[in-house]
């Protein structure tokens, strides 16, 4: 049976044990194949985590026809989450004063990814519907969070980094700002090839932008987990129909 026809479950991660099976893929992901680490990454039991998981909520989808397997994973953060937290995770690489005194409902979203076998099929839609549920449940205006380009080389993701900066940069109102500033205008927009610079860009970054996200002001080079990030800001009430109907249509197998 191919992924995109298996039956998925989507739900909220209900005790540590679920919790720790995300961080499990999260592992396989962000450290294994990307190789980013952290100072509280269990390398011995195979776990990406870090102080702010016990503060979120963490959708989970699973593969009923293996074991209820998690194949897919989301962290997503309210205000009256983060304000136990402490803070948002996106606040120690970005300046997040234009989303705090938008009078708006904000959602954080982070360490979004999927097992290998399942990209490019129809866990990924599931994830979406999980997720659009959520928004609605909580009357959530505003999603935001940190999304990474692989590795740390600016010259080489001048391209797509430019691309972004000159086609989608968030509206003044709610654009954030890299604290340890690294420039994403780097190329001007008439020299560059647009299509090879969209190849450079991640699918996720590339599904939010199908759904009317834009970026905030400068990337900012995360050095620990070997990437270039840049923080992506959807305003649901922006969407056009045709947009919130890819992010809202039911794809239950």
């Amino acid at each position: 049976m191919s992924a995109d026809t298996q039956a998925f479950t989507v739900r909220l991660a209900q005790d540590e044990a679920d919790v720790q099976a995300a961080q499990r893929l999260r592992y396989e992901v962000f450290v294994e194949e990307l190789g980013g680490d952290g100072p509280l990454v269990d390398h011995q039991a195979r776990l990406e985590k870090d102080r702010f998981d016990p503060f979120y909520d963490h959708l989970i989808v699973s593969d009923d026809s293996q074991n209820d397997k998690i194949v897919g994973v989301y962290r997503l953060l309210r205000e009256d989450q983060a304000q136990k937290a402490g803070q948002f995770y996106s606040e120690d690489e970005y300046d997040l004063t234009a989303l705090r005194t938008s009078g708006r409902k904000l959602l954080e979203l982070g360490r979004s990814c999927l097992h290998t076998d399942y990209r490019g099929g129809a866990a990924m839609f599931h994830l979406w519907q999980g997720l659009a549920d959520y928004v609605l449940q909580h009357d959530i205006e505003v999603l935001f969070g940190t999304a990474s380009f692989h590795g740390t080389d600016v010259d080489a993701l001048a391209p797509a980094l430019s691309l972004l900066h000159h086609r989608h940069l968030s509206q003044p109102d709610l654009r954030v700002r890299a604290r340890d500033y690294q420039e994403m205008n780097l190329i001007a927009e008439s020299d560059i090839d647009r299509r090879a610079a969209m190849l450079q860009v991640p699918a996720l970054i590339k599904a939010y932008l199908r759904l009317g996200g834009c970026v905030g002001d400068g990337a900012y080079i995360d050095h620990a987990f070997n990437t270039t990030d840049v923080c992506l800001v959807m305003d649901t009430e922006k969407m056009t129909a045709k947009q919130r109907n890819l992010y809202t249509k039911d794809r239950r197998s």
